[in-house]
C-alpha cells in the first residue's frame, strides 16, 4: 500500500518557533493558504482511507484535502503531536533559559529529552506504530491512505518504518519537515517499507 503522510499548514506558534505539542493552535492565514495549495497538489490522487489528528490544525488541513471527495475523514487522537508538557507555548531559547542543562541538546531531536508533564519519544513512536499497523491491516496492497498529522508524528513514522542503524535514523530525525509537506511511503509491515519522498511540497498559491 501507499501512505501519503502530510503535515498541517503553518500556525502562529510555528511562525514564532514555539513548541505546540497537543495545545490546539489553529492555522494562521499562511497556514490556510498552504493547506489549500496542498489540497490542490493532491487533487488528482484517490484515497481509500483518510485519517487525521483531531487537533484543529491537522483536522482543517485534512478537511481541505478531502473536500469534494466521497471519503469520510477519520479523526485519530493517537496521531496528535508529541506532548511537550510544560514546554508548550515556549521557544527553545526560553526552554534552555529555564532548564540550562538542555543547552547541549538539539532542539529537533526529541529522543534526547522528556519534557516535564510530557511524553517520551518511545511513547510517541509506540502510539504511532499502533495506528500504522491498524491501517496496514485494513488496506489492500494496492490501496492508498492519507494521514494528516504533525512533524513529530511524521518523524515517528519514519523511525517506525525505516528500522535502520542509529546514525541513519538520527539523520532522519534532523530533517526539518516544512508546514504542509508530504512524506510518501509504500510497502507493509510484512514485506518492508520504502520511503519515496520526504518534504514534498506544493507550489505556493498564486494571488488572484
Amino acid at each position: 500500500m501507499e501512505l501519503v503522510c502530510a503535515r498541517h499548514g503553518r500556525t502562529a506558534w510555528n511562525a514564532d518557533r514555539r513548541f505546540q505539542g497537543q495545545t490546539d493552535i489553529p492555522l494562521d492565514d499562511e497556514g490556510r493558504a498552504q493547506a489549500r495549495a496542498l489540497a490542490l497538489h493532491l487533487r488528482g490522487e484517490s484515497f481509500d482511507v483518510a485519517m487525521a489528528s483531531d487537533l484543529s490544525r491537522a483536522r482543517v488541513t485534512a478537511e481541505m484535502i478531502c473536500a469534494g471527495r466521497t471519503i469520510a475523514l477519520e479523526l485519530e487522537p493517537q496521531l496528535r503531536e508529541m506532548h511537550f508538557g510544560v514546554w508548550e507555548g515556549l521557544t527553545w531559547t526560553e526552554i534552555v533559559a529555564r532548564w540550562p542543562e538542555l543547552a547541549e541538546r538539539y532542539e529537533f531531536s526529541p529522543r534526547y529529552y522528556v519534557p516535564e508533564g510530557g511524553e517520551s519519544w518511545e511513547h510517541l513512536c509506540a502510539r504511532v506504530e499502533a495506528v500504522l499497523r491498524g491501517v496496514d491491516e485494513r488496506m489492500h496492497s494496492s490501496g492508498r491512505a492519507l494521514l494528516v498529522s504533525h512533524a513529530g508524528v511524521m518523524h515517528a513514522i519514519l523511525h517506525v518504518v525505516r528500522s535502520t542503524a542509529a546514525a541513519s535514523d538520527d539523520a532522519a530525525l534532523r530533517v526539518r519537515l516544512a508546514p504542509a509537506s508530504i512524506v510518501r511511503l509504500h510497502g507493509s509491515f510484512a514485506g518492508g517499507w520504502t520511503v519515496d519522498a520526504i518534504n514534498e511540497t506544493a507550489p505556493a498559491e498564486t494571488p488572484a
